[in-house]
């Protein structure tokens, strides 16, 4: 079993392939440009230094969302382009769970949080129970004051990881008074491995779609499209 893995729904670009529960090759850049402009030529790059031949891989795992509304565009428009051109399945992965995915083993409830501007970050909690990845509380926007009062709620140890951890740590420490602690650089961030060995579980579930049906869940609407109600009601 061989998946591609490709996640541009925040501010990193990651692409992965993984093979029979071994990493074949990760690639993954948080810099100054746009998916537009490094996702494809990450691929490539993987496709060539390890000699793969697209048409073997047996799916390709995306990014679902929610995340960055023009980063979850470029990574669902590569990989259904692959998929119609291959003819191979998606399977969706929500941003969140392949995001808690790199906390893999951990005996805290993880918490990743993304930033969502206005005070609001996208979230969820998950805990590792008999080697999987359990889903506590589905993801969704919340504001940061909100989901550190659940925690609070909950009383147990947490870890956070995600890119609104330096947005809201300093908030996050104010308002929380359970033990917390927060991810080192290395599994901070979006990355396509852990997103690919997560949908290999997906893909012995049954939790595929064609690449025509695949859409990404953005789970609030735009800020074009915030303004334009607004502009209605008005």
């Amino acid at each position: 079993m061989k998946i591609l893995g490709i996640d541009s729904s925040g501010l990193v670009a990651s692409v992965a392939v993984i093979e029979d529960g071994q990493m074949l090759a990760e690639y993954t850049i948080n810099y100054k440009k746009t998916h537009s402009q490094t996702l494809v030529p990450m691929l490539d790059e993987i496709r060539s230094m390890t000699e793969l031949d697209l048409a073997s891989i047996d799916a390709i795992a995306v990014a679902a969302g929610p995340g960055s509304f023009t980063g979850l565009r470029i990574g669902s428009a590569t990989a259904k382009g692959l998929g119609l051109a291959l003819n191979k399945p998606l399977i969706p992965v929500p941003t969140l769970d392949g995001l808690a995915m790199n906390a893999w083993g951990s005996g805290k409830l993880v918490c990743p949080i993304m930033d969502a501007r206005r005070e609001q970050v996208y979230t969820g909690l998950y805990r590792f129970t008999e080697g999987r990845l359990a889903v506590i509380r589905k993801g969704s926007p919340m504001a940061v004051t909100d989901i550190a009062s659940v925690l609070n709620e909950m009383g147990e140890a947490v870890l956070f990881l995600g890119d609104g951890v330096p947005v809201y740590k300093e908030v996050l420490d104010g308002e929380l008074t359970v033990e917390h602690e927060y991810a080192p650089a290395h599994m901070s961030r979006q990355r396509a491995g852990a997103l690919a060995v997560l949908a290999m579980e997906y893909y012995n579930e049954g939790r595929t779609e064609t690449a025509a049906e695949h859409k990404p869940e953005y789970l609030r609407p735009s800020q074009a499209e915030r303004v334009r109600a607004e502009g209605r009601k008005s």
